[in-house]
């Protein structure tokens, strides 16, 4: 089932849309609540594992939710049309930054950050599940899935790398402080009224946030009204849940990559969240964190058209070992470039460039995984087959936070303490540089072994998709 150019870019929208809140909560939100609004540094932990644990959650449910929902729209469209603003409005109130402190502060962001991650996942799940059921064709569902995080790393790009920029430009149009004190690291740093600063910074992500989500409103209604649902559970098939519980764990393509979502997921969380703090404490150079998210996204976006043609030519389990090994070595290497700004850009963009195809391979993987589920146990369970393995890797994130916030809390980090006192502390300064390096290199490189289990080569998935094809004839007869 060959997909139009109209058709995968209106689709690729909706990460776009995604990402603009998903990365600003994965880059800035735990910087913000600790720096910002001054929240101890393991309550804002608590906080960001509580929303991300509610959301995995919701990951199952509203996959279950979506597999038995039927309307003219299809079963997963419908959830970007009335899901959209909701998702807009607990985005802006999570960033509000209400003028509160301690208690009634914390009282605050939890149920909006916690309203955030289940809007979230009413959304999300039902757009992953979407791309799986607009083609039967595992290669062109790798192209599907290139052109959607090509746009989803747009939606990256922008977030990681301009948000604190407008941060700083809007804030400071609205506070009257001069831009170039916010833009410079050092200014900022020696400017007399650091309560101002903090209340840029509170104001800047208010507009921010708000811009954001406007756009996404739109960007998700562009996907609505472009894409459309063709591959259909079998006729026969009932609405039994023990059954499709049953069968999950039984789906072993299913299994290893929830494994290996699990494990990446851990990686991303200690990666991002340690990059902020790494770039301001170790570096003394919190903007340049930016210039390193940009070069980073822009060589995932050179490099995820690559997966089609790779996939064609070596197949999904083969490519995506690779990519596990090599970008866990250059990730590594981040921790031996010590603090030579070129090299750490160097082995980021390499290993960037070495990871993308996983990107949208692991998504494609999954979908293949829901295929299969039909293949051997003539069940088709997309929105369940997606979204357990979204919870799995919210899981893992979550892990992933609380390891950091854990590890921040015993190395006794404090956000309000003064820049040159924490730079002092060894011990803090050593923590962030294996945080950012070593670490997470070493878990990305582990899903190779995993990997190792996984069963869909190129010739089972020839077999599998013609004997779809039969099965899903004989039904219709």
């Amino acid at each position: 089932m060959k997909l139009s150019i109209k058709e995968k870019l209106g689709y690729s929208l909706g990460d776009t849309a995604s990402h603009f809140v998903w990365d600003l909560v994965n880059f800035w939100l735990i910087f913000y609540y600790t720096d910002v609004l001054e929240i101890d540094p393991l309550w804002a932990s608590v906080i960001a594992i509580l929303g991300t644990v509610m959301d995995a959650v919701m990951d199952p449910i509203v996959g279950i939710w979506a597999d038995r929902t039927n309307t003219r729209w299809g079963k997963f469209r419908p959830f970007l049309l009335f899901g959209c603003v909701p998702f807009a409005l607990f985005a802006f109130l999570a960033f509000f930054g209400p003028d509160l402190q301690g208690n009634a502060l914390i009282g605050y962001i939890l149920p909006m950050f916690i309203g955030l991650r289940i809007v979230y996942a009413v959304v999300n799940i039902p757009y992953s599940s979407l791309g799986a059921v607009m083609t039967d064709d595992s290669i062109e569902r790798a192209g599907l899935n290139s052109y959607r995080f090509v746009a989803a790393n747009i939606g990256q790009l922008i977030v990681s790398g301009f948000a604190l920029y407008i941060v700083y430009y809007l804030g400071a149009r609205a506070t009257g402080i001069d831009y170039t004190i916010m833009s410079d690291d050092a200014a900022r740093k020696v400017f007399e009224d650091q309560a101002l600063v903090n209340q840029t910074y509170i104001i800047g992500f208010r507009y921010l946030v708000g811009i954001f989500s406007c756009i996404g409103i739109l960007l998700f209604l562009i996907t609505f009204a472009t894409t459309k649902e063709r591959v259909a559970p079998p006729k026969r098939q009932d609405a039994h849940l023990g059954r499709d519980l049953k069968y999950l764990f039984k789906n072993r393509p299913w299994v290893v990559l929830t494994i290996v979502g699990i494990v990446s997921f851990i990686m991303f969380a200690i990666q991002n969240i340690s990059a902020t703090y790494y770039f301001k404490y170790y570096l003394d150079a919190e903007s340049k964190s930016q210039i390193f998210n940009m070069l980073g996204t822009f060589a995932l976006i050179i490099a995820i058209p690559m997966t089609k043609p790779l996939v064609k030519q070596f197949g999904a389990k083969q490519l995506y070992i690779v990519c596990s090994l090599l970008s866990g070595l250059f990730f590594c290497l981040l921790f031996f470039a010590g603090k030579n700004f070129v090299l750490i850009n160097v082995f980021n963009c390499l290993g960037k460039i070495a990871y993308a195809p996983a990107i949208s391979l692991l998504w494609t993987m999954l979908a293949d995984a829901a295929d299969y589920g039909e293949w051997k146990f003539q069940r088709r369970t997309t929105g369940l087959c997606l979204s357990a393995a979204v919870f799995a890797q919210k899981i893992g994130w979550s892990i992933g936070a609380a390891i950091f916030g854990a590890v921040m809390s015993y190395i006794q980090f404090d956000g309000g303490a003064p820049l040159l006192e924490v730079q002092a502390n060894e011990q803090i300064m050593s923590t962030f540089h294996w945080m950012f390096g070593i670490v997470p290199g070493a878990l990305y490189a582990s899903c190779a072994i995993f990997l190792a289990f996984y069963n869909l080569d190129k010739n089972t998935m020839a077999q599998m998709k013609n004997e779809l094809e039969a099965q899903r004839l004989m039904i219709e007869e």
